[in-house]
């Protein structure tokens, strides 16, 4: 088999999380990956198959999910065994930022003639300080580096200088660091594809299906997504990814979107060969004039039966949730309002309320959606321990008014570890409330090794400091956790183990502390031994995460690579 020109790797956000211990809590406890934030980024689809239309070969490799699924497994004998003409590693979550440096410089170590290029929205940020790195080559900055990578691996295959590349921050030989215009910044995405029968024939071509694996259950429960846009018109407070993030890290003034058309395309082609959801990622009201109608339009062409999850940013509009479920059967909602608090919910820039949510549940009951997930958050301006304890309550009422049936399933979670680079919280802290504990990449890195979630947090807030929004996660959960209960969304036994779980964390925390005031420092064995308990008991930390998951069957291609990782196996 032929050396490819490069070889994606996805870095666990802590790269010997197998042997450091480490209360991480709820910090993923409503996404599909676990603490170790295994999900690489949708970024890694487009790319793959972007270049390979262009006649490069590509390989990705999730070394986080490696190490996850298999204890026994050496990362550094993989990376040492790997060929490749360059290395590609992503940095678009904050969180990854100690575990990618650490794959970075094993590649460095066994590779030094291969070079690394680094890509994704915190690496854009971070891209003067990241290219100081000894074992970082190059810095692709934006949110399309498709056009820019191509030519990079073709600048490298030549062994020509990259100067003319855009978005491009690179080193020479010398050591002198160039940054290059952020002049790639493309008004259409007509160029992207989401074809996952790509990474399928990867798969094969490579014998690798561990490499390729988004996340840790997804052999159980293959969801796909899709996207319609890069860029956003709203402009969250925390958002890297919010319009004035965009323009700030990205150079992108206005959202690019994809033809509804090819959205659709997408998803009716995903449900010939996969069985599993299907997740819409964006408002898909936020398109252009009668991107609505197009989208309908060619959707109605045929229905779609997979479980389709679409979102809703802002209040409804005309018969939108009639007409989604006329094309989609299956029909499932996620909204996030982030507080019951219009005052705390506006400060953020959300744009729903509790007036347009409940109108919105009222909407999506009556026209058959099969089941709202409604997510509030911990870590808000202007957001008190009152007010959290405040937005349980009205998860609580929002379940006997709407509940009855077990379709809309509240949630409550923190806002992340990080604030993001590029956002206007993190831009002017002081403006919004914000105070923040890491500045800098490397800041950033040390904090996520300290021993648990609430000691890695970047922030707190004028309102709030990490010690109250640890406290009051696990109290608006313990209080939802029981609400769940008392809905027959979760069993008593369950939930009893639920239960436990926060009462042993806010424990261990409260135990951490004290070992800290004494001495500073909470060595590995000691953690080690007031996690055990918690370890024991297994799971998510404040609620059971597989009831975020919709229902699926596996379909043709997803069964046919199951079957053929387990006759692998034997």
């Amino acid at each position: 088999m032929s050396k490819p020109d490069l070889i994606l790797l996805h870095a666990p956000a802590i790269y010997d999380f197998r042997t450091r211990p480490a209360l991480l809590g709820p910090i993923s406890d409503v996404i599909p990956s676990t603490p170790v934030f295994e999900m690489y980024p949708m970024g890694y689809l487009t790319m793959t198959n972007y270049l390979r239309s262009h006649g490069f070969g590509v390989r990705t490799v999730n070394l986080a999910y490696r190490m996850l699924s298999d204890p026994g497994f050496d990362p550094e004998k993989l990376v040492r065994s790997l060929r490749a003409r360059a290395f590609g590693i992503d940095l678009h979550w904050l969180v990854h930022a100690q575990g990618s440096m650490e794959v970075a410089r094993l590649v460095k170590k066994h590779h030094p003639k291969s070079p690394i290029i680094f890509g994704g929205f915190s690496a854009s940020y971070y891209h003067r300080e990241l290219i100081d790195y000894p074992y970082v080559d190059f810095v692709l900055r934006g949110d399309s580096t498709e056009e820019p990578l191509r030519r990079l691996l073709e600048a490298i295959n030549k062994d020509r200088k990259p100067e003319n590349i855009p978005n491009l921050t690179w080193k020479d030989e010398r050591g002198e660091v160039f940054e290059n215009p952020l002049s790639h910044v493309p008004d259409d995405l007509d160029m992207l594809s989401y074809d996952y029968k790509g990474m399928a024939r990867s798969v094969f071509r490579h014998f690798d299906l561990a490499g390729h694996v988004p996340f840790k259950d997804w052999l159980r429960y293959p969801i796909t997504a899709v996207t319609l846009w890069r860029g956003c018109l709203n402009d969250c407070i925390s958002c890297g990814g919010s319009r004035t993030g965009y323009r700030r890290v990205c150079g992108r003034k206005r959202p690019a979107f994809r033809k509804p058309e090819d959205l659709a395309r997408d998803i009716r082609l995903i449900s010939t060969y996969s069985k599993a959801p299907i997740f819409v990622l964006g408002d898909l009201r936020q398109g252009n004039g009668d991107y609505v109608d197009r989208f309908f339009a060619a959707m109605e062409q045929k229905a779609v039966e997979n479980h389709v999850v679409i979102e809703l940013f802002n209040p409804l509009t005309d018969n939108y949730i009639h007409r989604l479920s006329r094309v989609f059967p299956n029909c499932n909602l996620q909204i996030s309002p982030e507080s019951h608090d219009p005052e705390v919910a506006r400060t953020f820039g959300r744009a729903i309320d509790n007036h347009g949510l409940e109108k919105a549940l009222d909407e999506a009951l009556s026209n058959g959606v099969k089941r709202v997930d409604i997510f509030f958050t911990v870590g808000l301006p202007k957001q008190t321990p009152h007010s959290v304890a405040e937005t349980a309550r009205y998860c609580g009422d929002l379940l006997k008014t709407f509940g009855r049936d077990q379709r809309v399933h509240p949630y409550i979670a923190p806002l992340a570890l990080s604030v993001d680079p590029g956002s206007r919280a993190f831009e002017e802290p002081e403006k919004h409330g914000y105070r923040f504990f890491c500045r800098t990449l490397e800041e950033h890195r040390e904090a996520f090794l300290q021993p648990t979630w609430k000691h890695m947090l970047n922030y707190e807030t004028a309102w709030m400091n990490r010690d109250e929004i640890a406290q009051a996660t696990y109290e608006a959960a313990f209080q939802l956790n029981q609400m769940r209960v008392d809905h027959k969304l979760l069993d008593a036994r369950r939930g009893s183990e639920i239960a436990a779980q926060i009462r042993e964390s806010v424990r261990v925390m409260r135990r951490v502390d004290e070992l800290k005031d004494v001495g500073g420092n909470v060595e590995g064995e000691q953690m080690r031994q007031l996690m055990s308990a918690i370890n024991d008991m297994g799971g998510s930390t404040i609620c059971e995460k597989r009831k975020l998951e919709w229902p699926t069957r596996l379909g043709s291609i997803w069964g046919l690579l199951s079957r053929w990782l387990m006759r692998g196996k034997r």
